[in-house]
């Protein structure tokens, strides 16, 4: 029952991905959707996140009393990743339920919701990514090559919130309470993650706490080190495909054994 279950929801997964350009299709339009009428478009969150990393830039600067040549650069990567992070877990929780009328009507692989979501989420990114470069400019810091090893830090990051957001939003189907649980949790982790305040500044045994044992950390760490002219260490590539391949089996098992009744909970 267990290898038919698993095999059904892989079948499912696979099916998505060969429909990336419907997932992508549908993405674009709930973007354009959103923001339909704007001049500015999705650019306000980009003005809005500016804005943000620059005030709490200089407050939290000087409290901390770091460097602008150091501290801007790494609070608008992390910033700007976790905005994706955070909006990419927070929707897959309504991933299904958002996709009512669609699942109820038409026989499309359940994993192009998660796709869609994933998308759409990126798009904003990428117009929040702008962000990144003016604040190397402001404070006179050039971005040398490892900024490339980027690219597949943020591959990672998307596979793994792609199994973050169908597990939740297979249970979140069913427990309609659980999404503002999870954004609870979610602002805490906010707080308890170097985003605002630098990995240094802690005690020794506090960075076991919170970096080596906070996988949210590490999956951070392969996307903002390379853009800020370091390289991700062994321990933060290890621990988030590690979670990734955790992740995903237990994805597959979850979303194998309800993948049958979504279309009910919905």
């Amino acid at each position: 029952m267990h290898n038919v279950a698993s095999r059904s929801a892989t079948a499912d997964i696979v099916a998505s991905l060969k429909r990336y350009s419907l997932a992508g299709m549908l993405g674009w339009q709930d973007v354009r959707q959103r923001y339909r009428r704007s001049a500015v478009g999705p650019f306000w969150l980009t003005i809005s996140m500016g804005v943000m990393i620059g005030s709490i830039g200089v407050v939290f600067g000087h409290i901390f009393k770091s460097p602008m040549s150091e501290f801007l650069p790494f609070l608008a990567a992390g910033m700007i990743l976790w905005g994706l992070i955070s909006s990419a877990i927070n929707e897959g929780c309504t991933g299904f339920i958002a996709a009512e009328g669609i699942i109820k009507q038409l026989p499309i692989p359940l994993n192009v919701h998660i796709l869609r979501l994933l998308w759409r989420n990126l798009i904003i990114f990428g117009h929040n990514l702008v962000i990144f470069p003016l604040v190397l400019l402001a404070v006179g810091r050039p971005l040398d090559l490892n900024a490339l090893m980027s690219i597949p830090g943020l591959a990672l990051i998307m596979i793994n919130l792609m199994w973050m957001s169908l597990i939740l939003a297979v249970i979140c189907a069913r427990y309609r309470d659980l999404p503002q649980i999870v954004a609870s949790v979610l602002q805490v982790l906010y707080f308890l993650t170097p985003i605002m305040w630098l990995p240094h500044s802690l005690a020794p045994q506090m960075q076991v706490y919170l970096l080596d044992m906070n996988p949210f950390f590490h999956l951070v760490q392969i996307f903002r080190a390379p853009l800020l002219g370091q390289l991700p260490s062994l321990m933060n590539w290890a621990v988030s495909g590690g979670l990734a391949v955790v992740g995903w089996a237990g994805a597959i098992f979850v979303f194998g054994r309800y993948k049958s009744r979504i279309a009910y909970w919905v």
